[in-house]
């Protein structure tokens, strides 16, 4: 057989596609019949859910990320970037993290590349912005938070500090509402160590361009949602899209105007550029097409899943599946499988998963969920919400250390140290160089 498959993203669907098959294809693995390589920016798969549990402190960042090369040792593992794919000679471009681009050629690919943040030209977005996709966000705007009380608290500019004190969130989907909640509820947890904070002190603002939060959990459960982000003193302005930010100068089409230091983008997701770097086929929304065997529509040799694709929901005709992990995850399998028997000539399978609802965390022991109809909120849904996700964190390495994180949490009181000079730990050398020259 001798075939080569590789797999373009490290994601959901790359690492438990790969997973799979390398179990699936362990023999053919061992004689060398077959070989799987990765080809991913980073060296781990991130557990997105727990992206608001990490920026709010309640779980180590390092708990919510799963290592490549130590859950797949029979799979090659390349960090960097695909930048074309030439499929028609079954070649991708792979620009590494270190050095030159090369060819890289393959039998069968997996187009699992994800997503990004879809941004629109808002005037100064890129100077105060910071998405909530990756590790490296949500620490960063833990990271900032924290430090910005530090600032209201030192200074005696009120402009300043109500500047420092206001956060803008744009997008009420489930990664805008859930990083919100959980990070007001960790900087009202804060202010019991400052003398001159209050948590009304502190301003939440949530733009959204819809009438409703949440649209995943069903309208009944979206106004609760909404009722309960505003008893907690938080400013939701529905139908309402942000219109710029130039300087930290927040104007919204509803007419207010105000100062901010921080505004999270969170108003949904694009594929990844390498899509359109390709001459597989998109469909109208910028997704590599799809079928509903997981395959790439009229390409022999070529598999897709996830939030860059396109996959007929065959449970509810004329739809296409979410992009997120419920999908994700079960679609791994089904590709996986698929790819087995392209590879030994057999008929494949179509991917049906009927949507079984969704969960959202809104802090510490509050949440809503809406699954198999049955509409929880409050503790029950946050317990829920972290039942499910534990369940679907790969590996029981990665389970243990979670629910040590949430034992521990139970027990001590959260940090809230800022640790912002990490991402830039040159800083105090070169000034004790600069010292020296002097």
């Amino acid at each position: 057989m001798n075939k080569h498959i590789l797999i373009v993203g490290g994601g959901y669907v790359g690492l438990y596609t790969a997973l799979r098959l390398q179990r699936k294809l362990r023999g053919e693995l061992r004689s060398g019949e077959a070989r799987i390589t990765i080809i991913d920016p980073q060296s781990y798969m991130t557990y997105q859910p727990f992206l608001p549990e990490a920026a709010a402190g309640n779980l180590s960042p390092r708990h919510m990320v799963a290592p490549l090369r130590r859950i797949l040792p029979k799979v090659r593992i390349l960090n960097g970037r695909v930048t074309r794919v030439n499929h028609a000679e079954r070649l991708v471009t792979f620009q590494p993290a270190v050095g030159e681009p090369r060819q890289v050629a393959y039998d069968v690919i997996v187009m699992a590349a994800g997503s990004i943040s879809r941004t629109l030209p808002i005037p100064g977005l890129t100077d105060i912005g910071i998405g909530f996709k990756t590790v490296g966000e949500a620490i960063a705007l833990r990271n900032r938070v924290l430090h910005l009380l530090d600032v209201a608290e030192s200074t005696d500019d009120l402009e300043a500090r109500r500047r420092a004190l206001t956060f803008v969130v744009v997008g009420a989907g489930f990664a805008g509402v859930e990083a919100l909640a959980e990070l007001e509820d960790m900087a009202k947890d804060s202010t019991r160590y400052y003398r001159n904070i209050e948590p009304s002190d502190i301003r939440w603002v949530l733009v959204e361009a819809t009438d409703r939060v949440l649209p995943e959990v069903g309208p009944e459960m979206g106004k609760w949602t909404l009722e309960q982000l505003r008893e907690r003193g938080i400013d939701v302005k529905l139908d309402t899209r942000l219109e710029s930010c130039e300087d930290g100068h927040v104007v919204l089409s509803d007419g207010s105007k105000f100062d901010a230091d921080t505004l999270v983008w969170t108003a949904g997701v694009k594929p990844s550029p390498v899509v359109n770097d390709s001459d597989l086929p998109i469909d109208e929304r910028g997704r590599v097409k799809a079928t509903a065997m997981l395959t790439v529509a009229g390409t022999p040799g070529a598999f897709t899943a996830g939030d860059a694709a396109g996959v007929p929901d065959v449970t509810n005709p004329g739809q296409y599946c979410a992009p997120n992990a419920q999908h994700a995850v079960r679609q791994a399998k089904v590709l996986a499988d698929n790819i087995v028997r392209h590879l030994q000539g057999q008929e494949l399978v179509e991917y049906r998963h009927k949507y079984v609802g969704s969960v959202a965390g809104l802090g510490l022991h509050q949440g809503v969920a809406n699954v198999y109809g049955v509409k929880l909120r409050g503790f029950p849904a946050w317990f829920m919400h972290r039942t499910y996700h534990l369940s679907r964190v790969p590996t029981l390495n990665r389970k243990v250390r979670v629910v040590v994180d949430w034992t521990l949490a139970l027990f001590f009181k959260r940090e809230t140290i800022s640790l912002g000079e990490m991402e830039h730990p040159r800083e105090g050398f070169r000034a004790a160089v600069a010292t020296t020259r002097r």
